[in-house]
């Protein structure tokens, strides 16, 4: 099946799984009644397969490979820190990419290195500088974050290493002019609008009420969607990074009387965020994008975490067995928001080291003109370093877990 094929298959899935309740539902003021708003009965049925490209790049490639003992990728981004398990599903992903391609290439034993920036961006100079300096280093995945990507994208840059970010989304990341830089999903002016869509067609949330944080990433996602939201949204708010008290928020919200609430940000806040507001009467629906698309977030929300969905530009890793089972072989979990497209994105440099491109300068060439298939997605860059037509895909909590309940914003 091709892939515009595959995903006119899950968009039309997930709307004629879509069962509209009939009740409203929406923010009650403290001690108040609830008002007219969208519908809690909504039950979007999760996807429980997806088709893959037929011809996707995998790691091993033809087992002929030959390089030099000092080969060497990168991972740099969050190892620790707040938000660390997001860069973490990636540094499993590459390591397993890594893997494969060691196991059936005996004459290619690509090295494999990890700087941990934190996810901060005044941290984040240091460990890049110091991959930069490691002649042996030339490909990098990551940095997984917005904020450390512009922090030290002219590091990159100055050394023409390149670099490809599983995970950074904000769209200004491609506007400055680095030729190194390379985003391995869509970017915010992608997912906004698609958010914004998801909230008012298949949740039917006709008041939306957009709190963001102050980072790069929750920024950037927030305008944008904000802006596709139109008239049905009814307030916005801004929170800090490290924030623990959210009442004032919460008491706005509850006033606006919204009946969806949609987090620009990560899970280290946003988890506390949702929980705080189920407490306080809160009974819409909680939207988050793919900086809250993590188990950290249902774990840290506990029970208000059933009331969540989530947007991103990723697609679900856990319904591609063969990815699913290696994964897991490895981690002893299953695959997280990003694993796979930090698979990919690895592919692609282990490709390229197999076709002879085994310095910075062959192998930065050999990804400005890659056009091949990934497991998640086809991999063709334009000159500023972003993909075509990427897909926005929907999640939400079931059961404790996220779960993936298709395409969504088409």
């Amino acid at each position: 099946m091709n892939r515009k094929k595959v995903m006119t298959t899950l968009a039309a899935a997930a709307t004629l799984g879509m069962i509209l309740g009939g009740c409203a539902n929406t923010a009650a003021p403290e001690g108040g009644s609830t008002s007219d708003g969208g519908s809690s009965s909504i039950n979007i049925p999760a996807l429980t397969s997806i088709d893959t490209p037929p011809n996707a790049v995998l790691p091993a490639g033809d087992g002929k490979a030959k390089c030099e003992a000092t080969t060497t990728l990168a991972y740099v981004g969050a190892e620790t820190g707040a938000n660390a398990q997001l860069g973490i599903n990636i540094f499993n992903g590459v390591q397993l990419a890594i893997n494969q391609h060691n196991a059936a290439n005996p004459d290619c034993q690509v090295q494999f290195k990890k700087f941990d920036t934190e996810g901060d961006p005044n941290k984040a100079t240091g460990p890049v500088t110091q991959a930069t300096k490691e002649e042996g280093i030339i490909g990098v995945v990551g940095l997984p974050f917005s904020g450390e990507s512009k922090a030290t994208g002219n590091i990159f840059e100055q050394v023409k290493l390149v670099h490809i970010t599983p995970a950074a989304t904000n769209p200004g990341l491609t506007e400055n002019g680095w030729t190194t830089f390379f985003r391995g999903l869509g970017n915010d002016a992608v997912q906004g609008p698609a958010a914004a869509k998801f909230m008012t067609d298949k949740l039917q949330a006709k008041k939306v009420y957009i709190v963001q944080d102050d980072s790069e990433y929750g920024i950037g996602l927030g305008a944008t969607t904000a802006e596709g939201l139109g008239d049905a949204l009814v307030g916005t708010d801004k929170v800090t990074t490290g924030q623990k008290d959210f009442s004032a928020t919460i008491s706005k919200i509850m006033n606006a009387k919204a009946d969806a609430v949609f987090y620009s940000g990560y899970y280290a806040e946003g988890a506390p965020f949702d929980q705080q507001l189920v407490n306080k009467g809160y009974t819409g629906t909680f939207v988050g994008p793919d900086g809250l698309k993590d188990d950290q977030f249902i774990k840290q929300a506990g029970d208000a975490s059933k009331n969540a969905y989530f947007t991103c530009p990723c697609i679900p890793g856990e319904l591609i067995p063969s990815f699913e089972k290696d994964y897991k072989a490895l981690t002893g979990i299953e695959p997280g928001t990003y694993s796979i497209e930090g698979y990919d994105a690895a592919t692609v440099l282990l490709a390229g080291i197999d076709a002879g491109n085994q310095d910075r300068a062959k192998l930065l060439e050999w990804v400005k003109t890659y056009d091949k298939d990934g497991l998640s997605k086809h991999y063709k860059w334009n000159d500023k370093g972003e993909l075509a037509a990427p897909t926005v895909y929907g999640y939400k909590v079931e059961n404790g877990k996220i779960v993936p309940i298709g395409a969504i914003g088409e």
